[in-house]
């Protein structure tokens, strides 16, 4: 009985993945919203490695949604990159990138995905930080429902892990609250600046 509240609660994180991921991707076509491609890129390495690691720690079908939203945020880095939205990259932005890549020896040399589960946690939330910097100064190029649906789907992908460890649980907690102080920051940012 529990394994299908896993599935119900897999399916619910992967429906809100594309609930969130199709309007966002429409709006990228559409020219409304300028996602930086860095951010995106790093994204699509890190979600996608840790994805991995969860399938390795037995995450099961808690792991499929993060699967999913790494294809999608790796498709998205793609658009971005051709839409030209935001490619204004920083030494920082190269950082960020470099630690992402970084992560893979580390899982390899260690032979435990918790230590690449905690890098890439590191460089995904660093990963925001181009984001965060580009959505205080334009907030109204961000898609706030976006990040709702995204803090909800980690959730759901929490509630759907076959097995808990920090391994797990870590990255997608810390998307939660990355989440939650960007939507603060955008919201508080769009009484300050008017569009």
């Amino acid at each position: 009985m529990e394994s299908s509240f896993k599935l119900v609660f897999s399916a619910l994180a992967i429906l809100l993945t594309l609930v969130a991921f199709i309007p966002y991707i429409r709006s990228i076509l559409s020219g409304l919203i300028k996602p930086h491609v860095f951010t995106w890129v790093i994204w699509g390495i890190t979600t996608l490695i840790v994805f991995f690691a969860q399938l390795e720690a037995d995450g099961g079908v808690g792991a499929w949604p993060i699967g999913i939203s790494g294809a999608i945020a790796s498709f998205i880095a793609f658009l971005a990159f051709l839409k030209r939205s935001d490619i204004s990259i920083s030494r920082s932005d190269w950082l960020f990138f470099i630690a992402a890549l970084v992560s893979l020896p580390i899982w390899y040399f260690t032979s435990d995905p918790l230590w690449a589960v905690v890098a890439l946690t590191i460089t995904d939330l660093l990963g925001f930080g181009p984001t965060m910097r580009k959505a205080y100064d334009r907030p109204h190029e961000e898609n706030m429902p976006f990040f709702v649906l995204f803090a909800a789907r980690n959730t759901f992908a929490i509630l759907a892990l076959e097995h808990y460890s920090v391994t797990t649980v870590l990255f997608p907690f810390a998307i939660i609250c990355a989440c939650l102080v960007l939507l603060f920051m955008v919201r508080y940012r769009r009484k300050v600046v008017r569009a």
